[in-house]
């Protein structure tokens, strides 16, 4: 039996440490007896202040679960009543079998030496009780910080999952646009030509959980999935140039992030040109960090800090939040205008191999 997963039920635990917990008093009780030379009979006490302590306790238990209903000053206060109350009839018990097995049958002719030794023992019981709460909400802090955690990582997961598919409609509405009209000058072969097209990098997008990284080379090659159908609208008007390094082919990033990218480039740059524009990605290993590059020849754009306007740069700026939610401080994400014309964005990551 796999003893962690055991404990972790809260009932296992109680029973393990109540049990534990008071054969391991019977047993320092017993040492102290043998090292002061105390008569065997004493065994008989010793035996008596375990089995009494454990039941008594199972009682005070209980108890502790109506305090802890209770506001806390309520429950600090009637904790410890309740544990001097137990403190009576276990000390009491302790005290009849010393006059019983130890001292040969003599009882006091007082009532309150009955009760000798109560405060010590009292301590005893508080610790139990301290024991018993600071274990208690242990658990419960354990238990509200993992549904924090798990709170977080849902909302992290969402947060990842909006910002990936929030991309997509403005893509498939410019795809659909452009194939409503290629149907109007009833150019039907190149219309269903992108249809098959728009279907394959769609299953692809839907097929990748957005939570989940992929190797570079399956992100090149769905970033050519959304490529076959711009070249349709652009034909030789785009132009593409991949410089993928080998080993970099091989490292992790979060699935279609470069698309929103190579999207704003064609938006930008070679859209509003009659000439159409050269799009370049690149990528590299540099010791334990993964670069990516992607630049156009366009006009470049107005930069406030490093950062396009909102109005044009809706796919830039969901992918350095994206960026922003996997990696933290972790990664850098820059924009920079290129001489004699162009912007270049640089991506750089932890190097996670997926071999």
């Amino acid at each position: 039996m796999n003893i962690q997963k055991f404990l972790e039920n809260q009932k296992n635990l109680f029973w393990f440490l109540q049990f534990f917990g008071w054969t391991g008093y019977g047993v320092i009780t017993w040492i102290g007896a043998k090292a002061h030379d105390v008569p065997s009979a004493y065994n008989y006490v010793i035996i008596v202040m375990v089995v009494t302590g454990f039941l008594l306790s199972l009682g005070l238990r209980y108890l502790f679960h109506y305090c802890l209903t209770l506001k806390p000053i309520y429950t600090a206060l009637l904790s410890i009543l309740s544990c001097y109350l137990v403190t009576i009839p276990w000390i009491l018990s302790k005290n009849l079998s010393i006059y019983y097995f130890y001292k040969g049958g003599w009882y006091p002719d007082s009532v309150f030496k009955y009760l000798g030794g109560i405060t010590a023992s009292f301590y005893i019981i508080l610790l139990w009780g301290g024991l018993y709460f600071g274990i208690k909400y242990y658990r419960m802090l354990q238990k509200e910080r993992e549904a924090t955690l798990k709170a977080n990582s849902i909302a992290h997961e969402a947060q990842l999952k909006m910002l990936r598919y929030q991309l997509n409609p403005h893509f498939l509405f410019n795809t659909l646009n452009a194939i409503s009209t290629l149907i109007l000058e009833t150019d039907t072969r190149r219309a269903n030509d992108m249809v098959t097209r728009l279907s394959n990098f769609l299953r692809y997008s839907l097929d990748n959980d957005p939570m989940q990284k992929i190797a570079l080379q399956n992100e090149i090659d769905a970033l050519r999935l959304y490529l076959d159908i711009e070249k349709v609208r652009f034909e030789e008007r785009l132009e593409l140039v991949f410089d993928i390094d080998q080993e970099a082919a091989h490292g992790l990033i979060p699935s279609l992030l470069l698309q929103p990218l190579v999207e704003n480039s064609i938006k930008y740059a070679v859209a509003i040109s009659e000439t159409g524009g050269r799009i370049t990605v690149k990528a590299s290993k540099i010791g334990d960090t993964l670069r990516i590059e992607v630049s156009d020849d366009g006009p470049g754009v107005e930069l406030v800090e490093g950062e396009i306007a909102a109005s044009r740069g809706v796919g830039v700026s969901n992918t350095s939040n994206r960026l922003e939610e996997l990696y933290g401080d972790k990664h850098s994400f820059t924009l920079n205008n290129i001489e004699p014309k162009g912007l270049k964005i640089e991506i750089c990551i932890p190097f996670e191999s997926e071999k």
